[in-house]
């Protein structure tokens, strides 16, 4: 158990400093890195801190430990990941939006240049 809690420690700061990194290059914003900074932070205190962990493997109903830990991984990630799929379907729409509207303003343009071309 003490193996895969390191592992698990060693692994979430390794996240950690991906997270910083990807912001301080400007591959990830801010305000989307923040799911994976907590992802990453709960996982660091989980598996520094074992009576926590078995208290909530307690709590779970499973009688080991490691599994919760896994579990926990796996739900955090899930979490993290629906978080980014709601921000890009909220993406998708304000494109699509934006393109609708640049299409509207396009058509009203070139209506104008064809009023102002046939009067000159």
């Amino acid at each position: 158990m003490d193996e895969l809690l390191d592992f698990t420690a060693g692994m979430s700061l390794a996240l950690l400093a991906l997270v910083l990194f990807s912001i301080r290059r400007q591959h990830i914003r801010v305000e989307y890195s923040v799911s994976w900074f907590g992802a990453a932070l709960a996982l660091l205190l989980l598996s520094r801190w074992p009576a926590a962990l078995q208290t909530l493997a307690g709590w779970m109903g499973i009688a080991n430990p490691p599994l919760a830990l896994l579990l926990i991984i796996g739900m955090l990630f899930l979490l993290v990941i629906f978080r980014l799929s709601v921000i890009i379907s909220d993406l998708k729409d304000a494109n699509i939006a934006l393109t609708q509207r640049l299409a509207i303003l396009e058509y009203r343009l070139e209506s104008l240049h064809g009023q102002t071309g046939a009067k000159s």
